[in-house]
């Protein structure tokens, strides 16, 4: 019989009285993988446009959805999703990740998704944020987040709208902005907004929050930060209070 190959990493798996004379390279690779998996790091870069997916090639040390940890790279063009595969060829494909955001967003609304192939509930990417997901082969869940902090300057950017674990600081010396909040939140998401503005801050070009559908603090009215150096976080709590300020210095 030929060898077979291991469910998440496909390890090169040797059939007895096969593979003669080949066990040490084989065997050297299938070490090579589980170090990759234990510590390995690589960069993903996503300058493409389109979706990025994860290699988990039979018995390859070189294939990058090995790795413990990625690194996303580069200037991205589109919004677009890092797929985890779903299955290996010795079947459903189970994996964590430690994920590091280090992309540059041109188009301040480019959104960066991880989702298992085929996933009916792709996680976000906040900008510049450290997370730890992980894949069961059918979707993937969000385990940690360590924010980054998201940059928008009034002059460029008058419209953006957020992710669950933004850390937004606008600076609104040229022009008012809106903040859109998440459209389909799930119950703790987190969005915080600041006010980054070195001169006339929020007090002269004030920033609206939109709340996309959801209610803030129980009623159906969107929120106006209009106090310079103002900064508040937005938790969702529930359907009927929405959106609650978890806190505020204004």
């Amino acid at each position: 019989m030929a060898s077979t190959y291991s469910t998440d990493l496909s390890l090169e798996l040797i059939t007895t009285g096969e593979k003669a004379g080949q066990w040490g390279t084989i065997t050297n690779t299938n070490l090579q993988i589980l170090q990759q998996a234990a510590s390995g790091y690589v960069t993903v870069p996503m300058t493409s446009g389109t979706d990025v997916t994860l290699s988990l090639a039979d018995g390859s040390d070189t294939a990058n959805g090995k790795n413990l940890f990625l690194e996303l790279t580069g200037t991205m063009t589109a919004s677009i999703s890092l797929i985890i595969p779903a299955a290996t060829t010795g079947g459903t494909a189970t994996r964590t990740y430690i994920i590091k955001d280090s992309t540059a967003r041109t188009n301040a609304n480019f959104i960066l998704l991880i989702k298992t192939a085929g996933s009916s509930s792709p996680i976000p990417m906040p900008e510049g944020a450290n997370i730890i997901v992980r894949s069961d082969g059918t979707n993937t869940v969000l385990a940690f987040c360590k924010p980054g902090m998201k940059i928008i300057n009034s002059a460029n950017t008058t419209n953006y709208t957020s992710v669950n674990g933004d850390q937004i600081e606008v600076n609104t010396q040229t022009n008012t902005v809106v903040i859109n909040l998440p459209a389909t939140p799930a119950i703790t998401d987190e969005v915080t907004i600041m006010d980054g503005s070195s001169a006339n801050g929020f007090a002269t070009n004030a920033v609206t929050v939109n709340r996309n559908g959801s209610n803030i603090n129980g009623a159906a009215t969107d929120f106006v930060m209009d106090v310079n150096n103002q900064c508040t976080t937005f938790i969702f709590v529930n359907a009927t209070k929405g959106w609650l300020l978890k806190s505020t210095n204004q």
